[in-house]
């Protein structure tokens, strides 16, 4: 950058801001300095109104705002004073002969494209809310920030500000944490934008893919202290972690973050109406889920499966929570609550526990929402729609000489959903509207059975009872499975019905184990594999 100066002085400022929080207190420092204000429309008013010497973009184009204000700063008097470098003299010549003045300061913020999207407002004013000018002129101004300072949130008003006062100029330094910020800003709204015509017009597989988000903290440190870690929001209007109030408790971490969105996206899938759900989550797979006539029950439930794994887990439930569950729920440390909502003697209670985070959503995820769920690669990412689907899309089929019967068949629905949830391979053992034994993220479908079962094993010496919650219990798994041995294990645990989706070269040989054992065995069709 030897072109460059070390400081820029401020002659000029073009300044056309939609969100107008804090531009008028800086519009009048900046007069106060002495820097002549150049504006459009609504700001250009807002100042005038309040005293403030402005310069309207019209005279200084010599064109009128037009087509309700989509043409109004793009113009060569604009992007000229704006791109042209101060000391190149072909750029000054031009500037000259074309009566083109500096501009040294572009203050820019956009239409609100991402709240629209997020209000579910119309197409059309959606499309409206596509903002073309300001980018353009943020991008200029980023572009030549050897000469120009570009200020796109109003967080930086008083730094720009306090640089001015104190030297008259602004350090090149800081210029480039400005144009940097300018350029991400742009690239966050571009992306929004483009995500959004993929969904609203089905087309998933558009040539290229982009990803944007909003800075709402940066970690301690991520997965492990030596890594770096932040957050960011795309502002998808959807409930979940990112949505949420965090009415107390510690900031929350990265793997707080992870685990929570994996709670509410697991409880989030049994409708209120049907009942109350509890899920207990440790390391982003849940450790115990509860069906109950309340949360209370529910709970009692969840943590029955695996109490010891539930130590310093998140907790998810699909309804407000209550004096009474929370009474349940604060004796046992948890790191993170979620909720759609909580009573006050609720959260009066949970005050006394003060690293406790709690947060609230004010209402259930959408497991049917179309969302693109990105994983990063070295050199790319993986891009897929979320698995949007449950059992109860599916067209089950029981291919055993033995039906389940009615309480298994509910038993079996619910332990396909928990190993929908579950990383694979997944193994999820269910009794009475219950998780009894749950096996994650083994190499081997036998492997996990084996640990599902043991855990039922655990679990029912907590409870003081000899023989494992699993005798009696039903299996679901998360895949096919490829040999009858994980089939053969399951029944030595004491599985009485399975449910799986089906579809191995070898059906016959496990639905034939399954008829040796007089177990019942449903197929869905549905694979849930989870990485």
């Amino acid at each position: 950058m030897s072109r460059d100066r070390e400081r820029t002085r401020i002659g000029r400022a073009l300044v056309s801001v939609y969100d107008k929080q804090g531009i008028l207190e800086f519009c009048r420092g900046l007069s106060g300095l002495g820097v002549e204000i150049v504006s459009t429309g609504g700001t250009a008013g807002l100042l005038a109104d309040n005293g403030l010497a402005v310069v309207e973009i019209s005279e200084l184009t010599g064109f009128p705002e037009m087509m309700d204000g989509r043409v109004k700063t793009l113009h060569p008097r604009v992007h000229g004073g704006i791109l042209g470098v101060r000391d190149n003299e072909n750029h000054l010549s031009s500037m000259r002969i074309h009566q083109i003045r500096p501009i040294d300061l572009v203050v820019v913020n956009l239409y609100p494209f991402e709240d629209k999207v997020a209000a579910g407002a119309p197409y059309d004013e959606i499309v409206e809310n596509i903002d073309i000018g300001g980018p353009a002129m943020i991008r200029s101004a980023a572009k030549n920030h050897g000469d120009v300072v570009v200020v796109v949130d109003p967080a930086d008003y008083e730094t720009v500000l306090g640089a001015l006062r104190e030297d008259g100029d602004v350090p090149l330094s800081l210029r480039q944490k400005l144009a940097a910020k300018a350029f991400a800003r742009t690239a966050a709204y571009d992306a929004a934008i483009a995500n959004w015509f993929s969904d609203v017009l089905d087309y998933p597989d558009t040539p290229w893919r982009t990803r944007g988000g909003e800075l709402q903290q940066v970690m301690r440190y991520g997965e492990n202290p030596h890594q770096w870690a932040a957050f960011y929001r795309d502002h998808a209007p959807l409930a979940g972690v990112a949505s949420a109030r965090q009415v107390q408790g510690k900031v929350l971490s990265y793997n707080n973050i992870n685990d929570t969105d994996a709670a509410f996206c697991l409880v989030s899938e049994f409708d209120p109406a049907d009942g109350a759900a509890v899920a207990i989550i440790k390391h982003a797979n849940p450790c115990g889920v509860g069906l109950g006539d309340s949360l209370e029950t529910a709970y009692e439930k969840a943590l029955r499966c695996d109490p010891v794994s539930a130590f310093g887990g998140i907790v998810a439930l699909n309804g407000e929570i209550t004096l009474p569950v929370a009474q349940k729920i604060i004796d046992v440390f948890t790191e993170v609550i979620i909720a759609p909502s909580a009573s006050e003697k609720a959260l009066a209670l949970f005050e006394k526990k003060k690293n406790l985070r709690v947060l609230l959503t004010g209402q259930l995820g959408d497991p049917k929402a179309k969302v693109m769920d990105v994983r990063s690669v070295t050199g790319g990412m993986l891009v897929q729609t979320r698995d949007n689907r449950n059992v109860d899309d599916c067209d089950l089929k029981v291919v055993s000489r033995r039906q389940p019967d009615e309480r298994e068949m509910a038993d079996l629905k619910l332990a396909a959903k928990i190993a929908k949830h579950v990383k694979s391979n997944a193994i999820v053992f269910v009794r009475d509207g219950a998780s009894v034994g749950i096996g994650a993220g083994q190499m081997s479908r036998v492997d996990s059975t084996i640990i599902a079962a043991r855990k039922s094993k655990e679990a029912a010496r907590a409870m003081g009872q000899k023989q494992p919650l699993s005798q009696g219990a039903v299996l679901a798994s998360d895949a096919f499975f490829p040999f009858a041995d994980g089939v053969v294990a399951a029944i030595k645990a004491g599985a009485t019905a399975i449910i799986q989706p089906g579809g191995s070269i070898r059906d016959e040989e496990v639905i034939a184990a399954a008829d040796k054992a007089g177990i019942a065995m449903v197929f869905t069709g549905m694979r849930h594999f989870r990485h």
